[in-house]
């Protein structure tokens, strides 16, 4: 772990706080109840999604649960074995991996009724930007998002051989 700290750093902060506001929303909230933090604009509705983001292949997703696994396993991979990442890869491929097994958990181990039968494979989503009737989401879709915004960074931003090699 000495090696791309950050990837760790923002792994696990990915994981707890996707974690923490999940068990936050289930503990608190009925499933579709929603809370106005800004009327119209932003609210906190609790929901579950079978599917990927913004309910994509939500009519069978249980395949998700294995591709959360594998990209999960191969981000550890890269950043165990891989070469010292620079910053921004560190951070992004951390968020991602954060992400993944936010949503791997649920998967793997959240059940949820759709039409009136319990499946396996749900993921807790609450965030919900009304003003653009955005789909629900969560922390873990964010910092998927939020890592591939590192990656992108990264990939545009010029780097030394030297400065790669001190993970700058």
């Amino acid at each position: 772990m000495k090696r791309n700290p950050l990837f760790w750093f923002a792994a696990a902060i990915g994981l707890i706080l996707d974690q923490l506001t999940k068990y936050w929303v289930v503990q608190n909230f009925e499933l579709d109840e929603t809370l106005p933090l800004w009327q119209g604009v932003f609210h906190f509705t609790y929901v579950t999604n079978t599917g990927a983001a913004f309910s994509l292949f939500s009519e069978d997703g249980s395949w998700l649960r294995w591709l959360s696994l594998a990209v999960s396993l191969g981000l550890i991979a890269l950043a165990w074995f891989g070469p010292k990442l620079i910053r921004l890869e560190q951070l992004g491929y951390g968020f991602i991996l954060g992400g993944a097994l936010g949503n791997g958990i649920d998967r793997f181990f959240n059940s949820c009724l759709v039409d009136n039968q319990t499946v396996t494979g749900c993921v807790v989503d609450f965030l919900h930007f009304r003003l653009i009737n955005f789909p629900v989401f969560n922390v873990a879709d964010v910092c998927i998002n939020l890592g591939i915004v590192c990656l992108l960074i990264a990939s545009f931003k010029h780097q030394s051989p030297k400065s790669r090699e001190r993970g700058q």
